[in-house]
């Protein structure tokens, strides 16, 4: 069937703001959707509360409301909007979802003529609600585990006693596993099953049978109006059932499989997706397959694209959300093309000959006391996809990407060595199971009881085992004596040479030169081609192994590289992907050959098509040297992805690269806090008292003369990682010890602190010589609590003109002294009518998105050809559209902890944020913040 020619306007409901378990991989699948839509002729109108993403910018759709995503807003926009035909609530996350089916209930879409596609709200009552799952399955012959959905307390307990425990809980409607829990005794049920309870919206549980230690699998399954299936990838779990999807390890394609499961796994999925609904859209199907006698067990089904669905398309190059909203406007699959080979229909299943694997990264740091041990409910705040060769390359560039301090999996002398600590780690899945994993191989304990305890599949633990027998083999050589082949080796699964210089106690520069200027053994790019190079890929998106053939050719265009910010994390999230984005876009609008390097799946930048090449590979010295020497660009930028990005200025000015935009040493000089300060004094800026110590007797002296309390800061950390604020001596005394564990010979600085000081903070654009503020943010809470944590007003509300001229003329001449050529965010404290400056980063920040859609103007794409050397900050005609307040609202992701204190203070605990646009000061939302400014402070 040809496209649906009656719709010409399409809303599209996005996620909101990033909390774990719903992250930027709905920005990636809604922002691919609208393009796709708007290919077809189609008027795209968005809505999304987010900021920080490139789904809410006018690149994106024609029409895009920041506007909470409840009824309210839908009805506002259906009112503006009159010839809205249909809404496509699939591409964001449960959120959407949920929202579709209120306004489906409230008969909104019946009264303003809007049809619902992609996906119709039978088939997710029957997914969201357990009970109609189950009997949906029995009905469909498909296995499910033994269970009943319980109502009340009462029913719960009757149903437990008839299931006999171990047993699961799991809550109808919720995200992310929310309230879900395994419970092995009975002493445990009454607790677990009353927090079931209130996590469901509909106070709903479903109590089945446990099937701990069962292997998992998920399909991602397309489906059109014709009723043709394609599966685009099958994703196979390291981690056994009993860890939440979106904190498993997973791999692609399933490595375990026989091909007769694996058939019948196919026809279950295609019988499950038809047995929900007619709808034409992407689907996510689960399995659980017994160990022993390989029955399957259907999980769950997800009718929409999600997290899975985001890693599959990148996995394999094929555009899932795309395709799925063309599918949704009525085309069938084979009337589609492959948009990686240009030739080949999209009715074509994909097969990959490489391997890709996926970890995700959580931050248990920012939550002392949080439980890190995982299970039903999902705790990761980002992730990682290594691709590789084989599993092993694959599985060690993951690790690589991770942004732990760790140069993949072993070899750098931070295993674990004590035994009772290892083996409960493989019986009690947390966060650092897999180098556990291989820290017990290296420590002897026998391979049986590895398996027994963790239940990971024995060919998995066969690929980490063979890892250390390869490091065995290399500790019987130096650098002088390896031979070749055995480096070979060692590269082709995957070892860093940071890895291998470990182990032979060199240099990682000394282990470089050896093999890849002496044996020229050197990286090639190989394609990311959806058909195992069957048919021509025409689409620049390459990973890198060693082997023969390069199918990277570098052109003779001037080119530049835009380093990413890696995996999501606290302090580190979306903002930085959207400067990303929008760097590449600029680069490409002054003539540049764009090149991207970036390791998370779940991003814009990584999509194929947004930059000229992209290199999925890790943010990762060794790495990115290599493109480099590989590509000749003209410079690397590095300010436009967070900390990640920043953190390589180093060791690009070290071996001469360039940097594009402000230099190394300007960089440098921000992060030192000390050689910052000795900037600020000789310009006459204020700043609160300082001091710099390198150890605890030191902190304990100048601490004493400087006075409490006292703000204590690291230097070049993230997202104010251990920062905090100390009233006395024992408190410093044991924060700075565990900041010199943690960091060993960091500079540490002393700030008096300012207690009960207003915070405000700007950006800015400099080319070096010229300053503009594109916008000063004020915020609610006093400062003391994580710039990233406080609800800021653009532009500031009660600042009097007195200290506005301050903060302007501090801006610009740090910014001028700073030699900053492009973007910097700095950090102000204002007491007694005094502006303090608490820091400056000449990067992009949080803030810059925020305030790019606040005053709907492209502050990243003036700032990139500022640093190009393009333009000059005087060539622009800034036109921003100020109307009224926007408010930065951070949202936290607190229900996955329960048993954290929710108090702020300097290190940063939001996952993500929304904007919130007031006309004045008297709003009721507004007063309602400011009058609980104080609720959370802490130190």
């Amino acid at each position: 069937m040809p496209r649906d020619n009656s719709i010409k306007s399409v809303l599209i409901i996005g996620s909101g703001p990033i909390v774990i378990g719903q992250a930027c991989e709905f920005d990636y699948s809604g922002s691919q959707a609208a393009r796709s839509l708007r290919e077809e002729g189609i008027e795209v109108t968005l809505i999304n509360s987010n900021p920080a993403t490139i789904m809410t910018d006018n690149v994106t759709a024609d029409n895009i409301y920041l506007l909470p995503l409840e009824k309210k807003s839908i009805r506002q926009i259906l009112e503006k909007h009159e010839n809205i035909d249909a809404v496509l609530p699939t591409m964001g996350g449960q959120t959407a979802l949920n929202l579709a089916i209120d306004c489906e209930k409230a008969g909104i879409w019946e009264k303003y003529g809007v049809r619902m596609i992609g996906v119709d709200t039978g088939a997710i009552e029957i997914t969201e609600d357990r009970e109609q799952f189950r009997q949906k399955m029995i009905e469909l012959n498909v296995d499910v585990c033994k269970g009943e959905t319980a109502t009340s307390f009462l029913h719960g307990k009757e149903i437990a006693q008839e299931i006999g425990f171990p047993l699961v809980i799991r809550p109808s409607f919720t995200l992310g596993g929310t309230g879900g829990g395994f419970v092995d005794s009975p002493e445990n049920f009454d607790k677990a099953l009353t927090k079931g309870l209130h996590a469901s919206p509909t106070h709903e549980v479903l109590i089945e049978q446990s099937i701990l230690g069962w292997k998992e699998y998920e399909l991602e399954l397309l489906r059109d109006s014709n009723g043709n299936v394609i599966i685009i990838c099958s994703i196979e779990n390291f981690d056994p059932m009993g860890v939440h999807t979106g904190d498993s390890i997973t791999v692609a394609p399933a490595m375990t499989l026989s091909d007769t499961i694996y058939q019948r796994m196919r026809d279950l999925a295609i019988k499950m997706m038809n047995g929900i609904g007619q709808f034409a859209g992407g689907c996510n199907v689960q399995f659980s397959v017994s160990p022993t006698d390989d029955t399957i067990i259907g999980i769950e089904i997800n009718p929409r694209v999600s997290r899975s669905s985001a890693l599959a398309s990148k996995a394999t190059g094929y555009p899932i959300a795309k395709i799925a909203a063309k599918l949704a406007i009525g085309y069938n699959l084979d009337e589609l093309k492959n948009q990686i080979t240009g030739t080949t229909s999209a009715f074509f299943e994909p097969s990959i000959d490489y391997t890709i694997v996926k970890i995700p990264r959580w931050n248990f740091e920012k939550f002392p006391g949080a439980d890190k041990s995982l299970g039903l409910q999902m705790k990761a705040v980002g992730e990682v996809m290594g691709i590789g060769r084989n599993f092993q390359e694959a599985l060690q560039k993951a690790c690589q990407s991770l942004e732990i301090k760790r140069n993949g999996l072993g070899c750098d002398g931070k295993e674990l060595t004590n035994q009772d600590e290892i083996l409960y780690s493989l019986a009690n899945p947390s966060w650092d199971r897999l180098f556990h994993i291989y820290d017990a191989f290296k420590l002897g304990i026998p391979f049986k009881t590895i398996q027994k305890l963790s239940k990971i599949d024995p060919w998995f633990l066969n690929q980490i085992e063979e890892l250390i027998a390869v490091e065995n083999e290399i500790k019987k050589y130096t650098l002088e004596t390896v031979p070749k082949q055995l480096l070979q080796v060692a590269k082709e699964k995957g070892y860093a040479d940071r890895q291998i210089a470990h182990l032979f106690g060199c240099l990682e520069s000394d282990v470089f030169e050896k093999r890849y200027n002496e044996f020229g053994i050197k990286r090639v790019y190989k394609l990311v081609d959806t058909c195992s190079a069957e048919f021509e890929a025409k689409t620049p998106y390459y990973y890198s192994s060693f082997g023969d053939e390069n199918e990277s050719s570098s052109s003779d265009r001037k080119k530049i590289i835009v380093l990413g910010a890696g995996p999501n994390r606290i302090g580190q999230g979306i903002e930085f992907d959207y400067s990303c984005v929008h760097g590449v876009l600029a680069a490409k609008e002054a003539g540049y050959e764009t090149i991207m390097i970036n390791c998370n799946p779940e991003t814009v930048s990584t999509d194929f098509d947004i930059a000229d090449k992209l290199y999925f590979e890790p943010v990762f010295w060794e790495h990115l040297y290599e493109i480099i020497l590989h590509e000749k660009p003209e410079g690397v930028i590095v300010q436009l992805g967070g900390q990640t990005a920043l953190k390589l200025a180093e060791k690009l000015e070290r071996y001469g690269i360039k940097i594009i935009g402000t230099s190394y040493d300007a960089l440098d000089l921000a992060e030192d806090r000390g050689r910052f300060s000795q900037l600020l004094a000789d310009n006459d800026i204020p700043y609160p008292k300082f001091t710099t110590v390198e150890s605890a007797d030191e902190a304990i002296d100048k601490g004493n003369e400087l006075g409490y309390p006292l703000l204590v800061r690291p230097s070049y950390v993230l997202g104010g990682q251990y920062m905090k604020i100390v009233i006395n001596e024992q408190e410093l005394e044991r924060h700075i010890v565990e900041i010199m564990r943690e960091i060993p010979g960091n500079k540490v600085l002393l700030d008096h602190f300012l207690d009960g000081a207003i915070e405000a903070e700007a950006d800015a654009i400099c080319d070096g010589e010229n300053v503009y503020i594109i916008g000063i943010m004020q915020h609610i809470e006093p400062a003391g609590i994580h710039s990233g944590d406080s609800y800021a007003v653009l532009p500031p509300y009660n600042l009097g003109d007195f200290v506005i001229q301050q903060i302007e003329s501090h801006t610009q001449k740090i910014a001028k002294e700073l030699n900053t050529v492009g973007l910097i965010n700095i950090q102000f404290a204002i007491k007694d009518d005094k502006v303090y400056i608490i820091e400056a980063n000449p990067r992009a920040s949080r803030t810059v998105p925020f305030i790019c859609k606040a005053y709907q103007e492209p502050y990243v794409n003036y700032a990139t050809k500022v640093m190009l050397g393009d333009k000059k900050v005087t060539d622009f005609d800034f036109k921003p559209v100020k109307e009224g307040y926007a408010i930065k609202v951070p949202v936290f992701s607190f229900n996955k902890f329960p048993n954290v204190n929710k108090e702020l203070g300097p290190e940063m605990k939001s996952t993500g944020e929304a904007i919130y646009f007031i006309e004045d000061l008297m709003d009721d939302y507004f007063l309602k913040i400011y009058s609980e400014r104080n609720l959370y402070l802490s130190k």
